[in-house]
């Protein structure tokens, strides 16, 4: 029970940055503690307001951070809207249609609904310089899109196919969570291409414009105040054990290149 001198409160949960499941980057790892805490603040008011700030990332990681929001609303019976900043694009906007209304500002950046990966062709360079590559493997399929041997029609093939069933995955998210708020000539929305927030409006990506003060005001009334959660951050020696972590991220470059992104 709230007593008539306190001010009514808005848990705000903040989405910023890369999605990635590795240090210093947005992951469930990273997030899910505040995701918990956010909903358990949201039963006062009954909302919860995504801050979303991210160009993309990691699709199983936007999917997993996405499938935890839902679930906790629907569990908890929680309003959640989500303000769109300066970018919500790609696995962004995947994180941003967890919510039930979606923000942003005119100019926002917004959509990108589509799906990438890629590496480099190093075999030709090799070569020419006389370097040889000896990889041994157990599995015919083990060194495929290796940027060190020549891209093989099949291995196409596959990447591709890969793809696309991500993004069939992606559209179904954007069409169960927009719906017919969505138009209906979906060729101007799942291109991969990305907008403004007045476009995105027209498309019924977004619900209309606001910032989180102004959203904030709206659901509790003039004298309500966000609280914005923030993710602990590691201290002593921890915090310099994860920025090795990071740096020793870079040594796996390679492979991490055939990782399905948003963004």
């Amino acid at each position: 029970m709230r007593l008539p001198w306190q001010h009514p409160k808005i848990p705000v949960l903040p989405l910023r940055g890369l999605i990635a499941a590795r240090p210093g980057a947005l992951s469930l790892e990273s997030c899910s503690g505040m995701i918990e805490q956010g909903f358990a603040q949201a039963k006062a008011s009954g909302n919860l307001i995504l801050a979303v700030e991210s160009p993309g990332g990691s699709a199983a990681q936007s999917d997993l951070i996405g499938q935890l929001i839902r679930r906790r609303a629907e569990e908890k019976n929680i309003s959640v809207t989500a303000v769109i900043g300066d970018v919500g694009a790609s696995g962004g906007y995947w994180l941003a249609c967890a919510a039930d209304r979606i923000l942003a500002n005119r100019l926002s950046i917004i959509g990108s609904i589509g799906v990438v990966t890629g590496g480099f062709g190093l075999d030709r360079f090799i070569a020419r310089h006389g370097i040889e590559r000896r990889i041994f493997t157990a599995g015919e399929n083990k060194r495929r899109l290796d940027m060190f041997a020549p891209l093989r029609p099949e291995d196409e093939a596959f990447t591709r196919e890969m793809l696309d069933q991500a993004h069939t995955l992606f559209k179904d998210w954007v069409r169960t969570r927009r719906g017919a708020r969505l138009t209906r000539d979906e060729s101007l929305i799942f291109d991969g291409g990305y907008m403004l927030g007045e476009r995105a409006k027209a498309l019924g990506l977004i619900d209309g414009f606001g910032d989180v003060d102004g959203l904030v005001k709206e659901l509790g009334g003039p004298k309500a105040r966000p609280v914005w959660l923030r993710p602990r951050r590691p201290r002593g020696l921890l915090r310099f054990i994860l920025r090795g972590a990071a740096e020793a991220a870079l040594d796996v470059a390679e492979e991490r290149l055939s990782i399905t992104r948003l963004g």
